[in-house]
């Protein structure tokens, strides 16, 4: 594909990714609204959906990058219950006084891959000399803010661990949340894009071609917590459900992992 029209295609895609991310959804005066890591989405929509089943209590999903999310709390946005895809995040809330420091609890975990687009992509060695840059070319590694959303930030650490980051830092195309980088590989818009197992699991047009070493980032945990005040007792029935192992199940199925 053209540079041009590739990155005509990135473009097109970033704009569209800051409008959703930013788009609250309206919620029933008997519903929870849980503002989630966009990783999550495929897996707690569903056990939203279960949910909703048993309980006949709506299930509203905001989903964006942690990041996004968190400075919406701060801001006032009226949400019942956080779920982080990094412990920074929350810990920042729980400092300002913003969620309920006695329901905390991580809930899952995650691993972190490089993908490319298609579906038979050659692997790529991430524990040897890849030379990314290289791989790249002239082109854009797609990945979250590497500042700012978590799945950006393991990356960075990963990448830095592992001697890559000054080499391609100034090829990185940053999005606001992990699914749009997601997006920009499997649309073609990038070669290759760091995310979590997970979202590339979820997706048929990416490859991954490899995955980045335990020790290279720090651990992946998903803190969840009950929004302070509006710990009613239908949030803390959620928070359960959340745990059971019918919840726990789903998690795995989607490639999630245990927290532990």
């Amino acid at each position: 594909m053209p540079h041009r029209k590739r990155r005509n295609r990135l473009a097109a895609i970033l704009a569209v990714a800051t409008v959703m991310a930013f788009g609250a959804p309206s919620a029933r005066a008997d519903s929870l609204t849980v503002f989630a890591a966009a990783s999550l989405k495929n897996a707690l929509d569903e056990i939203g959906e279960t949910y909703e089943r048993q309980t006949g209590t709506g299930i509203v999903m905001s989903f964006a990058g942690s990041s996004v999310l968190a400075r919406q709390i701060r801001h006032g946005a009226p949400a019942d219950i956080f779920i982080s895809a990094n412990p920074d995040w929350m810990d920042l809330l729980e400092q300002d006084g913003l969620i309920d420091a006695d329901s905390r609890f991580d809930l899952t975990g995650n691993t972190l891959v490089m993908i490319a687009s298609g579906a038979e992509a050659p692997a790529i060695d991430l524990t040897g000399d890849p030379a990314l840059d290289a791989l790249i070319g002239d082109d854009r590694l797609a990945m979250a803010l590497v500042d700012a959303v978590p799945a950006g930030i393991y990356g960075k650490a990963a990448l830095q661990s592992l001697g890559q980051w000054d080499a391609v830092s100034a090829k990185i195309a940053q999005t606001d949340n992990v699914r749009t980088a997601l997006a920009l590989v499997a649309t073609g818009a990038a070669p290759l894009g760091i995310v979590y197992a997970t979202d590339a699991g979820a997706e048929d047009g990416v490859s991954v071609v490899g995955a980045f070493p335990a020790g290279s980032h720090p651990p992946i945990v998903y803190p969840a917590a009950a929004v302070k005040d509006a710990a009613r007792p239908e949030t803390a029935r959620f928070l359960a459900f959340l745990r059971e192992p019918a919840s726990r199940a789903i998690f795995a199925r989607h490639g999630f992992r245990d927290p532990g």
